[in-house]
Protein backbone atom coordinates (compact mmCIF):
# COMPACT_ATOMS: atom_id res chain seq x y z
CA UNK A 1 0.00 0.00 0.00
CA UNK A 2 1.42 3.55 -1.17
CA UNK A 3 0.35 5.32 1.88
CA UNK A 4 1.94 3.82 4.75
CA UNK A 5 0.10 4.30 8.17
CA UNK A 6 1.92 3.15 11.16
CA UNK A 7 1.44 4.41 14.96
CA UNK A 8 3.55 3.84 17.94
CA UNK A 9 3.46 3.55 21.63
CA UNK A 10 3.74 6.86 22.43
CA UNK A 11 0.72 8.09 20.69
CA UNK A 12 2.81 9.40 17.24
CA UNK A 13 1.68 7.64 13.86
CA UNK A 14 3.84 8.17 10.95
CA UNK A 15 2.36 8.24 7.31
CA UNK A 16 4.53 7.93 4.23
CA UNK A 17 3.72 8.83 1.00
CA UNK A 18 5.65 5.59 -1.16
CA UNK A 19 5.06 6.40 -4.66
CA UNK A 20 8.65 6.85 -5.61
CA UNK A 21 8.01 5.89 -9.13
CA UNK A 22 5.29 8.62 -9.90
CA UNK A 23 7.51 11.13 -7.30
CA UNK A 24 4.99 11.12 -4.75
CA UNK A 25 1.84 12.23 -7.09
CA UNK A 26 -1.03 10.67 -6.38
CA UNK A 27 -3.77 9.26 -8.73
CA UNK A 28 -7.24 8.44 -7.47
CA UNK A 29 -6.64 5.81 -5.48
CA UNK A 30 -4.08 7.09 -3.71
CA UNK A 31 -5.80 10.33 -2.67
CA UNK A 32 -8.67 8.34 -0.90
CA UNK A 33 -5.69 6.68 0.94
CA UNK A 34 -4.58 9.85 1.50
CA UNK A 35 -8.13 11.29 3.01
CA UNK A 36 -8.46 7.93 4.39
CA UNK A 37 -5.35 8.42 6.56
CA UNK A 38 -6.08 11.62 7.60
CA UNK A 39 -9.65 10.09 8.91
CA UNK A 40 -8.30 7.48 10.79
CA UNK A 41 -5.81 9.72 12.50
CA UNK A 42 -8.53 12.18 13.53
CA UNK A 43 -10.83 9.64 14.63
CA UNK A 44 -8.60 7.70 16.96
CA UNK A 45 -8.43 9.07 20.69
CA UNK A 46 -5.38 7.14 21.20
CA UNK A 47 -3.44 8.86 18.28
CA UNK A 48 -2.18 12.41 19.61
CA UNK A 49 0.69 13.32 16.90
CA UNK A 50 0.93 12.83 12.91
CA UNK A 51 4.02 12.42 11.47
CA UNK A 52 3.80 12.87 7.40
CA UNK A 53 6.75 12.24 5.24
CA UNK A 54 7.74 10.89 2.02
CA UNK A 55 10.12 8.16 0.02
CA UNK A 56 13.46 9.25 -2.09
CA UNK A 57 13.67 12.61 -3.24
CA UNK A 58 9.75 13.56 -3.10
CA UNK A 59 7.93 14.75 -0.19
CA UNK A 60 4.56 14.52 -2.57
CA UNK A 61 4.16 16.42 -5.98
CA UNK A 62 0.03 16.56 -5.78
CA UNK A 63 -1.25 14.69 -8.63
CA UNK A 64 -0.33 12.41 -11.48
CA UNK A 65 -1.57 14.01 -14.12
CA UNK A 66 -1.33 11.58 -16.36
CA UNK A 67 -3.70 9.14 -14.60
CA UNK A 68 -5.35 11.48 -12.25
CA UNK A 69 -7.12 13.83 -15.19
CA UNK A 70 -8.91 10.73 -17.17
CA UNK A 71 -9.56 9.05 -13.83
CA UNK A 72 -11.07 12.11 -12.07
CA UNK A 73 -13.07 13.03 -15.51
CA UNK A 74 -14.57 9.45 -15.83
CA UNK A 75 -15.74 9.32 -12.35
CA UNK A 76 -17.06 12.63 -12.15
CA UNK A 77 -19.78 11.89 -15.25
CA UNK A 78 -20.56 8.21 -13.54
CA UNK A 79 -21.27 9.90 -10.38
CA UNK A 80 -23.38 12.69 -11.29
CA UNK A 81 -25.02 10.25 -13.47
CA UNK A 82 -25.65 7.48 -11.04
CA UNK A 83 -26.92 10.47 -8.57
CA UNK A 84 -24.02 9.40 -5.60
CA UNK A 85 -21.88 11.07 -3.27
CA UNK A 86 -19.43 7.92 -3.26
CA UNK A 87 -18.57 5.33 -5.22
CA UNK A 88 -16.74 2.17 -4.54
CA UNK A 89 -14.89 4.48 -1.44
CA UNK A 90 -13.75 7.12 -4.02
CA UNK A 91 -15.50 10.76 -3.19
CA UNK A 92 -15.23 13.81 -5.35
CA UNK A 93 -13.84 15.47 -2.54
CA UNK A 94 -10.82 12.70 -1.75
CA UNK A 95 -8.27 15.43 -3.58
CA UNK A 96 -9.36 18.55 -1.81
CA UNK A 97 -9.91 16.56 2.01
CA UNK A 98 -6.29 14.75 1.15
CA UNK A 99 -4.45 18.03 1.25
CA UNK A 100 -6.14 19.05 4.24
CA UNK A 101 -8.49 21.64 2.59
CA UNK A 102 -12.25 21.90 3.95
CA UNK A 103 -11.24 19.43 6.75
CA UNK A 104 -11.18 19.92 10.39
CA UNK A 105 -8.68 18.19 11.86
CA UNK A 106 -7.45 19.83 15.42
CA UNK A 107 -4.51 17.64 16.35
CA UNK A 108 -0.92 18.59 15.69
CA UNK A 109 1.02 17.57 12.30
CA UNK A 110 4.62 17.60 11.75
CA UNK A 111 6.02 17.84 8.04
CA UNK A 112 9.20 16.05 7.64
CA UNK A 113 9.50 17.07 4.03
CA UNK A 114 12.78 14.75 2.43
CA UNK A 115 11.99 16.55 -0.98
CA UNK A 116 10.22 18.04 -3.51
CA UNK A 117 6.72 19.55 -2.00
CA UNK A 118 5.06 20.69 -5.36
CA UNK A 119 1.64 21.42 -6.03
CA UNK A 120 -0.67 19.27 -3.65
CA UNK A 121 2.15 19.17 -1.24
CA UNK A 122 2.39 22.78 -1.16
CA UNK A 123 -1.43 22.67 -0.56
CA UNK A 124 -1.09 19.73 2.14
CA UNK A 125 1.61 21.85 3.87
CA UNK A 126 -0.51 24.62 4.68
CA UNK A 127 -2.67 22.60 6.69
CA UNK A 128 0.31 21.49 8.30
CA UNK A 129 1.24 22.88 11.69
CA UNK A 130 5.11 21.85 12.37
CA UNK A 131 7.56 21.77 8.95
CA UNK A 132 10.91 20.41 9.23
CA UNK A 133 12.93 19.71 5.69
CA UNK A 134 16.29 18.32 4.54
CA UNK A 135 18.65 21.18 2.24
CA UNK A 136 17.70 18.99 -0.67
CA UNK A 137 13.69 19.87 -0.72
CA UNK A 138 12.68 22.11 -2.86
CA UNK A 139 9.01 24.00 -2.03
CA UNK A 140 6.83 25.31 -5.68
CA UNK A 141 3.18 26.43 -6.37
CA UNK A 142 4.19 25.67 -10.11
CA UNK A 143 0.86 25.96 -11.36
CA UNK A 144 1.20 29.03 -12.67
CA UNK A 145 4.28 27.78 -15.01
CA UNK A 146 1.56 25.59 -16.51
CA UNK A 147 -1.56 28.06 -17.10
CA UNK A 148 -3.18 26.05 -14.22
CA UNK A 149 -4.16 27.06 -11.15
CA UNK A 150 -3.52 26.48 -7.49
CA UNK A 151 -7.19 25.44 -6.42
CA UNK A 152 -6.16 23.04 -2.84
CA UNK A 153 -5.87 26.48 -0.06
CA UNK A 154 -2.66 27.55 -1.12
CA UNK A 155 -4.05 30.81 -2.50
CA UNK A 156 -5.98 31.57 0.89
CA UNK A 157 -3.56 29.97 3.36
CA UNK A 158 -0.01 31.03 2.22
CA UNK A 159 -0.64 34.63 2.83
CA UNK A 160 -2.24 34.08 6.22
CA UNK A 161 0.83 32.62 7.23
CA UNK A 162 3.95 33.82 6.29
CA UNK A 163 4.32 37.88 5.33
CA UNK A 164 2.40 38.86 2.13
CA UNK A 165 5.61 39.68 0.06
CA UNK A 166 7.11 36.52 0.79
CA UNK A 167 3.86 34.71 -0.49
CA UNK A 168 3.49 36.44 -3.43
CA UNK A 169 6.35 35.80 -4.26
CA UNK A 170 6.21 31.96 -4.06
CA UNK A 171 2.55 32.38 -5.50
CA UNK A 172 3.23 34.55 -8.66
CA UNK A 173 6.99 33.89 -9.46
CA UNK A 174 6.35 29.93 -9.23
CA UNK A 175 9.74 29.27 -8.76
CA UNK A 176 11.60 26.37 -6.92
CA UNK A 177 12.49 27.35 -4.05
CA UNK A 178 15.05 26.08 -1.95
CA UNK A 179 14.73 24.85 1.63
CA UNK A 180 16.93 27.68 3.10
CA UNK A 181 15.13 29.90 1.56
CA UNK A 182 11.97 28.45 2.49
CA UNK A 183 13.33 28.96 6.02
CA UNK A 184 14.28 32.29 5.96
CA UNK A 185 10.79 33.41 4.20
CA UNK A 186 8.70 31.71 7.44
CA UNK A 187 7.64 28.60 5.76
CA UNK A 188 9.67 25.62 8.13
CA UNK A 189 10.37 25.60 11.33
CA UNK A 190 13.91 23.86 11.01
CA UNK A 191 16.46 22.66 7.85
CA UNK A 192 18.36 19.79 9.23
CA UNK A 193 20.32 17.08 7.41
CA UNK A 194 18.78 14.13 5.99
CA UNK A 195 19.64 11.44 8.05
CA UNK A 196 18.63 13.48 11.18
CA UNK A 197 14.97 14.52 9.25
CA UNK A 198 12.66 12.19 10.78
CA UNK A 199 14.72 12.18 14.19
CA UNK A 200 13.97 15.74 14.13
CA UNK A 201 10.57 15.19 13.38
CA UNK A 202 10.17 12.62 16.43
CA UNK A 203 11.18 15.15 18.65
CA UNK A 204 9.00 17.89 18.00
CA UNK A 205 6.14 15.01 17.94
CA UNK A 206 7.24 13.73 21.43
CA UNK A 207 7.44 17.66 22.60
CA UNK A 208 4.19 17.89 22.23
CA UNK A 209 2.82 14.36 23.11
CA UNK A 210 4.41 15.65 26.44
CA UNK A 211 1.54 18.28 27.07
CA UNK A 212 -2.88 17.19 27.64
CA UNK A 213 -3.93 15.71 24.13
CA UNK A 214 -6.99 17.59 24.55
CA UNK A 215 -5.90 20.72 25.63
CA UNK A 216 -3.19 20.89 22.52
CA UNK A 217 -6.25 20.31 20.22
CA UNK A 218 -8.32 22.98 21.85
CA UNK A 219 -5.58 25.41 21.51
CA UNK A 220 -4.54 24.69 17.57
CA UNK A 221 -8.83 24.60 16.98
CA UNK A 222 -8.83 28.33 18.78
CA UNK A 223 -5.67 29.38 16.81
CA UNK A 224 -7.07 28.04 13.19
CA UNK A 225 -10.80 29.66 14.08
CA UNK A 226 -9.23 33.08 14.66
CA UNK A 227 -6.59 32.80 11.66
CA UNK A 228 -10.12 31.56 9.19
CA UNK A 229 -12.52 32.88 11.10
CA UNK A 230 -14.39 34.53 8.26
CA UNK A 231 -14.68 30.58 6.84
CA UNK A 232 -17.69 29.71 9.88
CA UNK A 233 -19.36 33.43 9.62
CA UNK A 234 -19.77 33.24 5.83
CA UNK A 235 -20.94 29.40 6.37
CA UNK A 236 -23.22 31.36 9.42
CA UNK A 237 -24.86 33.71 7.21
CA UNK A 238 -25.02 31.65 4.03
CA UNK A 239 -27.36 29.44 5.85
CA UNK A 240 -29.00 32.10 7.76
CA UNK A 241 -30.28 33.90 4.15
CA UNK A 242 -31.51 30.39 3.14
CA UNK A 243 -33.86 30.07 6.10
CA UNK A 244 -35.01 33.56 6.16
CA UNK A 245 -35.50 32.90 1.96
CA UNK A 246 -37.32 29.98 2.71
CA UNK A 247 -39.45 31.87 5.28
CA UNK A 248 -40.46 34.59 2.93
CA UNK A 249 -41.35 32.25 0.33
CA UNK A 250 -44.29 30.64 2.39
CA UNK A 251 -46.16 34.53 2.19
CA UNK A 252 -49.16 34.86 0.64
CA UNK A 253 -50.49 38.14 -0.40
CA UNK A 254 -54.62 36.65 0.47
CA UNK A 255 -53.52 35.27 4.20
CA UNK A 256 -52.32 37.97 6.44
CA UNK A 257 -51.51 35.13 9.07
CA UNK A 258 -48.72 33.28 6.64
CA UNK A 259 -46.92 37.45 6.82
CA UNK A 260 -47.14 36.97 11.01
CA UNK A 261 -45.54 33.23 10.30
CA UNK A 262 -42.93 34.37 7.90
CA UNK A 263 -41.72 37.18 10.78
CA UNK A 264 -41.97 34.84 13.35
CA UNK A 265 -40.01 32.57 11.33
CA UNK A 266 -37.42 35.15 10.33
CA UNK A 267 -37.13 36.48 14.14
CA UNK A 268 -36.01 32.76 14.77
CA UNK A 269 -33.66 32.73 12.34
CA UNK A 270 -32.16 36.04 13.31
CA UNK A 271 -31.94 34.95 16.87
CA UNK A 272 -29.89 31.87 15.87
CA UNK A 273 -27.52 33.40 13.81
CA UNK A 274 -26.51 35.66 16.81
CA UNK A 275 -25.98 32.84 19.45
CA UNK A 276 -24.01 31.29 16.14
CA UNK A 277 -22.02 33.78 15.28
CA UNK A 278 -18.78 34.66 17.50
CA UNK A 279 -16.05 36.59 17.82
CA UNK A 280 -12.11 35.04 18.36
CA UNK A 281 -11.86 35.58 21.89
CA UNK A 282 -15.44 34.57 22.71
CA UNK A 283 -14.72 31.29 20.83
CA UNK A 284 -11.51 30.90 22.74
CA UNK A 285 -13.31 31.35 26.03
CA UNK A 286 -15.92 28.45 24.95
CA UNK A 287 -12.63 26.37 24.81
CA UNK A 288 -10.88 27.78 27.76
CA UNK A 289 -14.09 26.45 29.66
CA UNK A 290 -14.39 22.87 28.03
CA UNK A 291 -10.83 22.19 28.87
CA UNK A 292 -10.85 23.22 32.82
CA UNK A 293 -13.31 21.02 33.38
CA UNK A 294 -11.79 18.00 31.82
CA UNK A 295 -9.81 15.42 33.78
CA UNK A 296 -6.35 16.10 32.26
CA UNK A 297 -6.60 19.41 33.72
CA UNK A 298 -6.79 18.33 37.24
CA UNK A 299 -4.23 16.05 36.74
CA UNK A 300 -1.78 19.04 35.60
CA UNK A 301 -1.40 20.77 38.54
CA UNK A 302 -1.41 17.61 40.75
CA UNK A 303 1.63 16.25 39.01
CA UNK A 304 3.01 19.33 39.17
CA UNK A 305 2.28 19.80 43.53
CA UNK A 306 3.70 15.63 43.91
CA UNK A 307 6.69 16.29 41.23
CA UNK A 308 5.99 13.68 39.05
CA UNK A 309 5.02 13.47 35.30
CA UNK A 310 1.41 13.53 34.44
CA UNK A 311 -0.83 10.64 33.26
CA UNK A 312 -2.83 12.22 30.29
CA UNK A 313 -5.85 10.20 29.76
CA UNK A 314 -7.46 12.60 26.93
CA UNK A 315 -10.44 13.02 28.93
Amino acid sequence: MPIHYEQDDEHIVLITIDRPDARNSADMEHFKQLREAWERFRDDDAAWVAIITGVEDAFFTGADLKRYVPEITKFQKQIAEEGLTELHGYRLDDGTRSVLRNFELNKPIVAAVNGFCTAGGMEMLGGIDIRIACPEAKFAVMEPKRGLFAGGGTTVRLPRQIPWPLAMEFLLCADLIPAERAYEMGLLNAVVPRDQLLDKAYEFARRMTANAPLAVQATKQSALGSLYHDEDEIKALRNAVKALKGALETVRPDDPQTAKSAIAAATDVLDGLAKELRTAFEKESRLSSRIFQTEDAKEGPKAFAEKRAPNWQAK
